[in-house]
């Protein structure tokens, strides 16, 4: 029996609700039950989930901002340090404070920050949407279950998708490379176009674009990270007076290095490290220059012909495959 003047209900109607929209219609226009369940599709339920949707969009809001806000601090500690000091009134010795604008550690925050805030806003609406279905009055139980044996069968099958995303992220975390970077990856090797989530892109020397899953990637090989090594390696022949050849040598890479080409490419005087190794048909000898990231190839090339031409100049002998053959004579 229905006390209170309220209707009693057989399930989910929302007489019995006393703070109800639809309970306040159903007491106002006399048990009207037709009025009421009107008022409760049509206002209180449009009205709940209009809070939902504003409430959920304030906590996407705030989270992405958290994520862009948070970010760079874990990508760049010490700038955010010295600013922290330096808004209390605390001077940071110049060593400390001077930062190099770092292209990479931008894109690679970007990044960071896209992937996170693309994850926390899915989850987040995917909450609401939840919350939404039962507003609406739909069980969620049976729903729940089946999502969950869809998302069963789902991760057996987009394993390698996982497997790419979770990589992408711990790639971009962990800083390992970025656009621009030349990099190996084992078969692909070029220079990075775009770092996502589950793939990266890279442009080879001869303009193949190779998309490589971040899964599948065992070893990574940056070749332009902060700085790089122009490594050259001169033969000469053995009867060479070494001691003339590592001077020329070392006389012709500054003459190169100091010019207007390459000085602001390098970074430090050459260094002719010696005899490398003892070869077949002569003696290697190995010359080091650090330079900027991703311009040891430009000047190894410019290296080999100015050396050959001093080489050529003092009568220094570059060697070829040499043998000798004994024409054996056998008496008859």
């Amino acid at each position: 029996m229905p006390t209170s003047g309220v209707k009693a209900s057989s399930g989910d109607e929302c007489y019995t609700e006393p703070s109800s929209v639809c309970s306040w219609v159903y007491r106002k226009t006399d048990n009207n039950e037709t009025l009421a369940s009107i008022a409760d599709w049509f206002i209180a339920r449009p009205l709940e989930i209009l809070i939902v949707l504003t409430v959920t969009s304030i906590i996407v809001r705030l989270s992405r901002r958290m994520i862009r806000n948070s970010i760079p601090r874990i990508a760049n500690p010490r700038q955010h340090a010295v600013a922290g000091l330096s808004k209390i009134g605390i001077q940071v010795p110049d060593a400390l404070s001077t930062q190099v604008y770092d292209s990479r550690r931008r894109a690679r925050v970007t990044s960071i920050s896209r992937a996170l805030s693309s994850t926390v806003t899915v989850v987040i609406w995917v909450l609401a949407l939840f919350i939404i279905v039962a507003i609406l009055g739909v069980n969620l139980a049976p729903l729940v279950a089946g999502a969950g044996i869809a998302g069963v069968a789902l991760g057996f099958g987009a394993q390698s998708l996982v497997k790419d995303c979770i990589a992408g992220l711990f790639m971009l975390i962990e800083d390992q490379y970025g656009i621009g970077d030349i990099v190996d990856l084992g078969e692909a090797q070029g220079v990075v176009e775009t770092v996502a989530l589950r793939t990266t892109v890279l442009r080879g020397v001869d303009g193949t674009v190779w998309h490589v899953p971040n899964g599948v990637v065992q070893r990574v090989g940056n070749k332009s990270q902060q700085w790089s090594v122009a490594v050259l390696d001169v033969d000469v022949a053995y009867d060479t007076d070494l001691v003339s050849a590592r001077e020329l040598l070392h006389r012709a890479a500054d003459e190169l290095c100091s010019s207007e080409r390459f000085s602001d490419k390098v970074l430090e005087s050459p260094e002719v490290l010696g005899v490398e190794a003892l070869g077949v048909d002569g003696v290697t000898l190995r010359l080091i220059v650090k330079v900027l990231p991703g311009t040891q190839f430009d000047l190894q090339r410019a290296l080999r012909e100015h050396v050959k031409a001093a080489f050529d100049a003092a009568s220094i002998e570059i060697p070829f495959p040499q043998r000798t053959v004994w024409n054996r004579v056998v008496p008859s």
